[in-house]
């Protein structure tokens, strides 16, 4: 499948291409074109460095949901050993949009929950987008609850738009399933570590994401409603998603500076799906410390600081702003009575 063009990455494409084009010329033909190539390689460097650090809310929402980005299972392959799939809820089916299974981190044996989206068509179709049903959240808190009886820490890894919002997924309570969810992660006595990869919408993303930490990619974003989701609503136009985005507040930086994640993973210049390799060695780096980190707490530590960490998502504090401030007005004194300009008094 070849490479999604976004817009912005329009200029970097057309300065690939011209590069392509060169290196066949300079293969094929009796011309050395190899200064023009190098030109064109600092040239498409520069461009890059231009357009990705500046990136808007919208455009990094964009990226976050690039078909090549590196998913779950990706990520289990690439840091991970001995992975060991488990499947089903034991109530109702497998659903495929969740996945987890014991695996190996440094040696350590871990518990892997994560949300799977696919490449094509026909995976998609099996993984059903990445929209986790009711059966997959209960999979994962049966999961969840298998590492707590075997002390095993928790990794869990986020990438979804948001839980699947069909009427069988109504009929087989959704919004239960994710309640219940909630409720027994913050019971758990091992540590517990969510990364959101891509997408982290709404409920969906929190279903499985309440952690001791909450590490976030640099091009992924955590929400509690989708751009096009809150532009329907607040402006009954879904292309108003870019405006949405920016209002949410959902990038990576913006959740770090309101202390709604822990930390940032950086990403190689043009996103993850970029270099597989360096996105999994700087996931590597973060998780390693991370959970060195809580492997050191107690067990009533551990549980207090998850709870102390959601508690204090809600806290905010309203501020008078100087347009809504009083005037306050200076009381004038009373003016004296003039004196005569005979200087005589008044008694006389």
């Amino acid at each position: 499948m070849a490479d999604p063009i976004l817009v912005f990455e329009k200029p970097i494409f057309e300065l690939e291409k011209k590069i392509r084009e060169l290196e066949d010329l300079n293969t094929s033909e009796s011309i050395d074109v190899t200064n023009e190539i190098v030109l064109l390689g600092d040239k498409l460097q520069e461009t890059m460095r231009t357009i990705y650090q500046s990136l808007t809310p919208w455009q990094r929402v964009q990226l976050a949901r690039h078909p090549k980005r590196p998913y779950t299972l990706d990520y289990v392959s690439l840091i991970f050993t001995d992975f060991l799939e488990f499947h089903g809820d034991r109530r109702f089916r497998d659903d495929s949009a969740i996945v987890g299974g014991f695996a190996k981190f440094e040696g350590q044996r871990v518990m892997i929950i994560g949300t799977q989206k696919g490449r094509d068509m026909k995976e998609n179709v099996y993984r059903n987008f990445g929209w986790p049903s009711p059966e997959g959240y209960r999979k994962a808190l049966r999961l969840m609850q298998l590492a707590d009886k075997a002390n095993v820490p928790i990794i869990t890894f986020v990438d979804t738009p948001g839980a699947y919002p069909g009427i069988a997924s109504e009929e087989r309570h959704i919004a239960e399933a994710i309640a219940v969810n909630l409720r027994d992660m913050f019971a758990l006595k091992v540590p517990v570590i969510s990364i959101i990869i891509g997408e982290g919408g709404s409920g969906g993303a929190i279903g499985i994401g309440v952690g001791n930490r909450i590490l976030i990619m640099e091009n992924s974003y955590y929400s509690v409603i989708t751009p096009e989701g809150c532009a329907a609503i607040l402006w009954k136009d879904r292309s108003f998603a870019e405006v949405a985005a920016k209002a949410l507040c959902l990038t990576a930086s913006d959740l770090v500076r309101l202390k709604v994640a822990d930390s940032i993973i950086p990403e190689p210049l043009g996103g993850a799906h970029r270099d597989y390799l360096f996105t999994a060695e700087a996931m590597r780096k973060v998780l390693k410390k991370n959970l060195n980190e809580l492997s050191k707490m107690s067990v009533p530590k551990l549980l207090e600081q998850r709870y102390r960490k959601f508690r204090e998502i809600s806290e905010f504090a309203e501020a008078v702003t100087p347009a809504e401030e009083p005037e306050l007005k200076t009381p004038v004194p009373e003016a004296e009575e003039a004196p005569s300009s005979t200087g005589a008094s008044s008694d006389e």
